[in-house]
């Protein structure tokens, strides 16, 4: 079933109206904002339903507390980068699944300039994330897959299909058949940048040997090489993944790019954080973007560091990831 159902009206934090009409059709294959890019951006991700509660600390187990205020977000990790890269100016093209309750996820991302005919409405309810923030801007979420779990060997034959060698294609782990999407794009010669957020046993186990660029940040990186130094985590990667550069994510220190002949570190933008949930994500669009767009390494980096910056001192997921012109007034 390859239709949205809409049933009312959201305004994000930009002032968008999105305004739901029930069946709403599929989106046409073209892209209203795209930038003169000679390769395409395929983000096969998640889309979530964010409910974000503020608090004063994480509750514990065995703990009830009341929170401070309730909202409720678009997200995902798929989303999120897509919806980044997008507002970077990218061509991006999203593939997944919604549920029924979904429809609302298709409208940004359209409005954002992503292409969104890929994703498909299912009868499982649309993956959603319960987020605390505490008075630190700091956040702790569950995650319930939905119909990101609901990704089939035909659904990747089907997406994959569409895309060719040199193509970017844009993976984190939150939706189902990761090993068989890695072994395909691999197979067609696409480009793969992996941000293997969350983190699980089972992704130790995936075909890796096909990433282009790796996106970690000192966790994911730490689960992957089993050391937690960063120029000890990078030569580790190095070793495990000759073949792939990395980018180390470090919060507050940065971040460092490293591939066979070099490493650039570069420094976060000092802010006052309201909320990070964003902020990798915000990062791996606009460092993608830049790459695709045929900026140097180290132009990407400082440009993906700026537009996480801002996105760090507002509220929410999606919402929170500023437009490139934003990005680029103080640059």
């Amino acid at each position: 079933m390859n239709r949205t159902l809409i049933a009312c009206s959201y305004v994000d934090e930009h002032n968008t109206l999105y305004t739901r009409n029930t069946h709403h059709a599929p989106l046409p294959n073209h892209h209203p904002n795209e930038i003169h890019m000679p390769t395409r951006i395929l983000n096969f991700g998640s889309l979530n339903i964010d409910h974000v509660y503020r608090v004063e600390a994480f509750v514990r187990p065995g703990e009830t507390i009341h929170s401070l205020s309730y909202r409720q977000f678009a997200g995902g990790k798929g989303f999120n980068q897509s919806i980044a890269l997008a507002r970077a100016g990218a061509p991006v093209y999203h593939a997944g699944k919604i549920g029924p309750e979904g429809g609302w996820l298709l409208e940004m991302l359209a409005t954002a300039g992503a292409v969104t005919e890929d994703v498909l409405q299912v009868e499982t309810p649309t993956g959603h994330a319960l987020i605390q923030v505490d008075d630190q801007g700091e956040n702790s979420i569950i995650l319930f897959g939905g119909a990101n779990q609901a990704i089939t060997a035909e659904d990747v034959a089907r997406v994959l299909s569409r895309f060719t060698a040199g193509d970017y294609l844009l993976l984190q782990n939150e939706i189902s058949q990761m090993p068989l999407i890695l072994q395909r794009a691999t197979a067609l010669g696409l480009r793969v940048v992996f941000n293997p957020a969350p983190m699980t046993r089972a992704l130790l186990d995936y075909p890796l040997g096909g990433v282009s660029i790796f996106i970690v940040n000192e966790t994911e990186g730490e689960a992957l090489t089993g050391v937690s130094a960063p120029d000890a985590m990078l030569d580790e990667m190095r070793r495990r993944f000759p073949a792939a550069a990395t980018v180390l994510t470090l919060g507050g220190a940065g971040a460092i790019f490293a591939d066979a002949d070099r490493r650039i570190p570069i420094p976060a933008v000092p802010v006052t954080a309201v909320d990070t949930t964003a902020a990798g994500d915000t990062f791996t669009g606009y460092f993608l973007a830049g790459i695709v767009r045929g900026n140097g390494v180290e132009d990407a980096l400082h440009e993906a560091a700026r537009a996480a910056a801002i996105c760090v001192t507002r509220p929410g997921a999606a919402e929170s990831i500023p437009g490139r012109r934003e990005v680029m007034r103080d640059a």
